[in-house]
């Protein structure tokens, strides 16, 4: 009964802390699709040491990009009938803001339609302080681990989109034990490098800050595009992986994908990797019901895309 309450009042605090950053009328995405439930990451509110320093007040734009974000939270969607299988999804935003419903809630109601349960993580922006979105989506996983028998849960995934794929791609590598290692990854037209050459500046320069920031310690600077070229970072225990991509992607270079797929086939890592001629950047899971008649890039081959995702999901069994 404890737990029920919590949950409840957990929920509520949730909303009302949405209606009081955006006046309560922010917009919507088209769908009637709603959270099941609402879960703060730190409930009893962020520790110091991990705060990334933003303040101010939450800000929606119309396509529900939101920007700093200050308490991390998890959207819940749960199905009919789970089919034991869980995702974790990053939403993209260059690590500027969270594309909550093109990269979020549109992307649940694809996968509740297969009977998979998700977590969309609202994650806070790392605003230099690049361990901060890691750190909320590495709670967040666990969290699910720790409810996984009672959600009937046997796999727990990670996805991301564009710079929501640099966090997934850092879940994915950098997981620090088996509570926040996922059981596989989904990897959507996702940053992977560092380098300049084919990096998204933005995803850089908000992650890590740009080159003046380190004028005075080039060896800490380094090492973090190292450790943030996630293609560096893969091993043999990195879980199995999903890629998709689009060869005239003018926002992240198709070679992002690209790198990361040589380099799990060269750790013999189980590893799909897709790669369609056109739809550029950020077509996501906005199908024209979502969007309209005539304005999904992506539509030539977005039930490929699903149907090839939904049989790579079916074999991880």
């Amino acid at each position: 009964m404890k737990r029920i309450l919590f949950a409840l009042a957990t929920t509520l605090m949730c909303i009302s802390l949405s209606a009081q950053r955006h006046g309560g009328g922010e917009p919507q995405p088209k769908t009637k699709l709603r959270p099941s439930k609402v879960e703060f990451i730190y409930p009893n509110g962020i520790p110091a040491e991990k705060s990334n320093k933003l303040q101010g007040m939450e800000q929606m734009d119309s396509h529900g990009g939101i920007g700093n974000i200050s308490e991390p939270r998890m959207d819940f969607y749960f199905p009919k009938r789970s089919n034991g299988q869980l995702v974790v999804v990053c939403p993209g935003g260059g690590y500027g803001y969270v594309s909550s419903f093109n990269e979020g809630v549109y992307v649940a109601e694809w996968f509740l339609s297969k009977g998979i349960t998700v977590c969309v993580v609202k994650y806070r922006m790392p605003n230099n302080h690049w361990e901060v979105p890691l750190d909320d989506v590495q709670n967040a996983i666990r969290y699910c681990r720790a409810h996984s028998r009672e959600w009937k849960i046997k796999q727990i995934g990670v996805m991301g989109f564009s710079a929501g794929g640099h966090l997934a791609a850092s879940a994915t590598t950098l997981f620090k034990d088996k509570d926040t290692r996922p059981d596989f990854s989904i990897l959507v037209y996702p940053v992977i490098s560092m380098d300049k050459e084919i990096t998204h500046s933005g995803t850089r320069h908000n992650l890590i800050g740009d080159d003046d920031m380190w004028r005075g310690d080039r060896k800490k600077q380094n090492e973090l595009l190292e450790l943030y070229s996630l293609d560096k970072q893969v091993s043999r225990n990195t879980p199995p992986v999903f890629i998709v991509h689009c060869s005239d992607d003018r926002t992240v270079p198709v070679e992002n994908s690209l790198r990361m797929y040589r380099s799990l086939i060269d750790h013999g890592v189980d590893c799909e990797c897709h790669i369609f001629p056109k739809g550029d950047h950020g077509w996501g899971f906005s199908a024209e019901k979502y969007v309209g008649r005539g304005k999904d890039k992506f539509k030539y081959a977005r039930e490929e895309f699903y149907n090839s995702l939904e049989r790579w999901l079916k074999s991880l069994k």
